[in-house]
């Protein structure tokens, strides 16, 4: 994020605000089209930086949904345990 902000701002001439709120629209591929690069440089590093940020948001999420997934089964696993203790 903190990358594509300060790109957005030097290379767009857009406002942090602005620069940061482009970057959470982009990344969330909400797109409202409010904002737009309109410069080569601005186009490319949209590109690319849409391909990175969505492959990084899913990998979190990823992570996330795994570890969810771990503690259930550690949770589950010690209830079974108690239960068998009984």
């Amino acid at each position: 994020m903190g990358v594509g902000v300060v790109f957005y701002h030097y290379t767009e001439g857009f406002s942090l605000i602005d620069a940061f709120y482009f970057c959470v629209i982009t990344l969330t591929t909400v797109g409202y089209g409010d904002l737009t690069p309109v410069t080569p440089a601005g186009r490319l590093f949209t590109a690319f930086y849409v391909l990175a940020g969505v492959g990084i948001i899913a990998a979190f999420a990823q992570l996330l949904v795994r570890s969810n997934i771990a503690r259930r089964q550690y949770h589950r696993a010690l209830h079974e345990d108690a239960v068998s203790k009984k």
